[in-house]
């Protein structure tokens, strides 16, 4: 008997010293030490979304204003990124853990103001100008978007993102922003498993040999973009009304972004719901 009480007290002094000299469930901050085995279980991720948008400036200005105090983002890609050990260099100005000022008034999928559950990429584009024959949109380099797509893989695999957790600034703020623009490469990134996209053949079912252009009631469109997770006002007039589905026009169809409600637009978010489903609503 006594042997085995020997045994015993053995094994938990053993314990005690493992618990007390560091171990995977002991964290020691200087002044005091957190025991960390007992983890609850009503707790989430706190990083939701990823969104994009261009910078609207060159690198330098660019840099310049997301490391001042009024605006951030957690990333900034260059037009041209240089290389380090042979590996594209992206800027992280933001640690993802920390909340960056890049969305602004925002809704998206049932939450709203989403710098507190988003991680932000700026990229380096100048965006539009005006001319004579239109606006002028300015492409992505190759690099910034081979680039982006590295860097974007490893958010969505470390957070788990589904591919309706991945926007554009004009998704979640479609009365304010148009950024990334109508030639950033959703579809591009799509393939690369970053964010949705319809499949073709499904659109095509639903347009059911429809005039792409015919019009179709702003009404059920808006109900639709409401479901898959737009921001909709019933209060919104009409110029109001066509820059949401301009700015979903813009993402998925960008050929044609005027806001109008077609029949196209409509077979693309038909598909898009049948994808990928609707919010769910608490």
């Amino acid at each position: 008997m006594n042997i085995r009480l020997g045994i015993v007290a053995i094994m938990l002094a053993l314990l005690v010293g493992c618990q007390s000299s560091g171990g995977d469930t002991w964290v020691d901050h200087g002044s005091y030490q957190l025991e960390t085995r007992h983890q609850a279980l009503g707790a989430d991720q706190r990083i939701r979304f990823l969104v994009m948008h261009y910078t609207a400036e060159n690198f330098h200005s660019s840099l310049k204003t997301l490391t001042d105090e009024h605006v951030s983002a957690h990333y900034l890609l260059p037009d041209n990124p240089s290389l380090r050990d042979g590996k594209p260099v992206a800027f992280q100005l933001v640690p993802e853990e920390m909340r960056a000022w890049h969305a602004g008034a925002s809704y998206w999928r049932g939450r709203s103001n989403l710098n507190d559950t988003s991680i932000g990429i700026e990229i380096v584009n100048p965006g539009f100008s005006h001319t004579l024959l239109g606006t002028h949109w300015q492409p992505y380099t190759r690099e910034q978007i081979d680039l982006l797509i590295r860097l974007s893989r490893d958010i969505v695999q470390r957070y788990g993102l589904q591919p309706t957790d991945v926007v554009g600034h004009s998704d979640i703020a479609p009365q304010r922003k148009q950024d990334p623009g109508p030639l950033f490469p959703w579809q591009q990134l799509a393939q690369a498993g970053i964010g949705a996209w319809p499949d073709r053949p499904v659109v095509e079912r639903y347009l059911a040999g429809r005039d792409k252009q015919m019009p179709v009631p702003m009404a059920t469109l808006l109900e639709k973009l409401a479901r898959y997770g737009y921001g909709i006002d019933p209060q919104w007039d009409a110029k109001q009304q066509r820059n949401v589905l301009a700015a979903f026009q813009m993402h998925f169809r960008p050929s044609d972004y005027r806001g109008e409600p077609d029949a196209e637009s409509e077979a693309i978010i038909d598909a898009l719901l049948a994808k990928y489903g609707a919010v769910r609503r608490s």
